[in-house]
């Protein structure tokens, strides 16, 4: 039986990449970082590209590279902003299987606080109050994106056996 690729979604510092590499493990299936195929493909890091290039440049290429990631097998990690760009979420759901990470605003800002806020190049240097401003408008606008998934799931509170559980039995 064939499978879909799956691609994890959510809020920068919602778990993508550290629950896609645990996901592909329990479901012995191959990983990819959108990510960090982009910055190897650059050369540069996110950031940099970022700086050098803008955000528009940034949103073009980040779009091919997903659109390169068919590989039936393949748990892919996007990049917080990937499904929200060009028609990329309708990409996904036809696709493959889209795995949205949800966190409330709070959780969010506990994580992303707790982290080094200069390598995401969307928070420029945000901290506090702001930060959790931030977090509340851009989840905001993101949320019609993300809510379009195939399945959501509280990160928080769901064991990664009980996500590959989920992803087993989807259909």
């Amino acid at each position: 039986m064939a499978t879909k690729p799956v691609f994890l979604i959510g809020f920068m510092g919602s778990g993508k990449t550290t629950w896609g590499k645990k996901l592909a493990n329990a479901l012995e299936r191959p990983f990819v970082d959108l990510d960090a195929v982009l910055v190897q493909r650059v050369g540069m890091s996110i950031p940099e590209y970022f700086k050098a290039f803008g955000e528009e440049q940034f949103r073009i290429l980040e779009s091919e590279v997903l659109r390169e990631q068919i590989n039936q097998n393949t748990i892919v990690s996007t990049g917080g902003g990937t499904p929200c760009y060009f028609d990329n979420m309708d990409w996904i759901l036809e696709h493959g299987i889209s795995l949205y990470l949800d966190h409330s605003v709070k959780s969010l800002w506990n994580r992303l606080n707790a982290s080094d806020v200069n390598k995401r190049p969307a928070l420029k240097g945000f901290t506090g109050e702001q930060l959790h401003q931030f977090i509340d408008e851009k989840l905001t606008e993101r949320l019609p994106y993300y809510q379009r998934a195939h399945i959501t799931v509280d990160q928080v509170n769901t064991s990664i056996q009980e996500l590959a559980n989920i992803v087993r039995t989807y259909r």
